[in-house]
């Protein structure tokens, strides 16, 4: 059984929240968009990017002879290949966007999307939302960012997280939807065993509570609902100054 909620709100700060996402039981899928971009942009590049991610899910459920527009990666599962080409396609209807207007010019949008059919988990991303997964009482970061700081770290092992924490291109990302006519998503895939929490979240809630901030807030909030508007809730209270997403996705088996 899956339960599961969202929980998106604009900040303190910010007068529009440029921050998407779907959660549907129905298909067993679950995204957050986090947008970029003046006039508007970013909103429009986020929901055009939940919306070809969502449309390609759910006209694939179950067609084994769907039409694969980027070919098959056959280091994939079925659902694998589906996620990894719903978000090619969002990449292609954010970046022919941005081309089409000057209004548009220059959007983009983060990606993390989670699609579960059974006990199997597919999960992709690009930019620096991300995917957490609490089991067993231990919170893993599923995701990698495509941030200039984790490129960093990622290069020199001699680097510590605080040694770039302050530096004023930590933030700039590496890879987003709609930047360019091709994108590298990273994708993973595994088997849940009943019990998961999942939270998927856009960096107004990562960049300001920490891995321990988030553990306890999950595990002391079981119910999805009550934990998706405590982490938003306190990623505010931390002083966040961003668009806030958190969407919370708990796995149990019918046994």
């Amino acid at each position: 059984m899956i339960r599961a909620f969202g929980v998106s709100d604009a900040g303190s700060v910010r007068k529009t929240n440029e921050d998407k996402f779907v959660s549907s039981l129905e298909i067993g899928l679950f995204a957050v968009a986090d947008g970029m971009g003046g006039h508007k942009a970013g909103e429009v590049a986020a929901q055009l990017a939940i919306d070809a991610i969502t449309g390609f899910v759910s006209r694939s459920a179950n067609d084994y002879d769907v039409t694969w527009p980027y070919g098959i990666d056959d280091a994939l599962s079925f659902d694998g290949n589906r996620l990894r080409t719903s978000i090619f396609l969002a990449n292609r209807k954010v970046f022919r966007a941005a081309e089409s207007s000057d209004d548009y010019g220059g959007m983009g949008t983060t990606i993390v999307g989670l699609l579960i059919t059974g006990s199997h988990a597919a999960i992709g991303s690009v930019g620096d939302s991300r995917v957490y997964l609490l089991s067993d009482g231990r919170l893993e970061q599923v995701t990698t960012d495509d941030s200039w700081a984790a490129t960093i770290l990622a290069q020199d092992p001699k680097m510590r997280p605080e040694d770039v924490a302050k530096h004023p291109m930590r933030n700039v990302l590496t890879n987003v939807l709609g930047g360019r006519p091709e994108v590298d998503i990273h994708l993973h895939e595994r088997e849940l065993e009943g019990g998961e929490v999942m939270l998927l979240c856009s960096d107004g809630v990562h960049g300001v509570l920490s891995a321990d901030d988030l553990k306890n807030l999950l595990q002391s909030t079981p119910d999805p609902e009550a934990a998706a508007d405590a982490i938003v809730r306190q990623a505010i209270e931390a002083g966040s100054r961003d668009n806030l997403t958190a969407l919370v996705v708990s796995y149990e088996t019918d046994k």
